[in-house]
């Protein structure tokens, strides 16, 4: 799978700034098909930093009511991944 495809976007949560603030850990939406490894050569590639580790999970999407008619958002995938110490992403540092 092309590293391009694999992470689709960042997941920005209090949850998840917590956890880049004190543990170093970054959580991304990642294609379905994607495996540990192409998601850590993936982020290695893409910002040039160290992985240590990848949790993923895959995520239900949730129900959803417009009008009367009941619909599901689409279920995906995501990736919690830990990077060495010394290393961080400059796109959450901002946010």
């Amino acid at each position: 799978m092309d590293i391009y495809f694999v992470i689709k976007k960042p997941v920005i949560t209090e949850k998840s700034t917590i956890a880049r603030d004190e543990e170093n850990k970054y959580f991304f939406e990642v294609d379905r098909r994607a495996n540990k490894i192409e998601i850590t050569k993936a982020v290695e590639k893409l910002f040039k930093v160290k992985v240590s580790n990848v949790h993923t999970m895959n995520m239900c999407g949730k129900k959803r009511r417009m009008g009367k008619v009941l619909g599901k958002k689409s279920d995906w995938k995501k990736a919690v991944v830990t990077l060495a110490p010394g290393s961080s992403i400059e796109i959450h540092e901002g946010v």
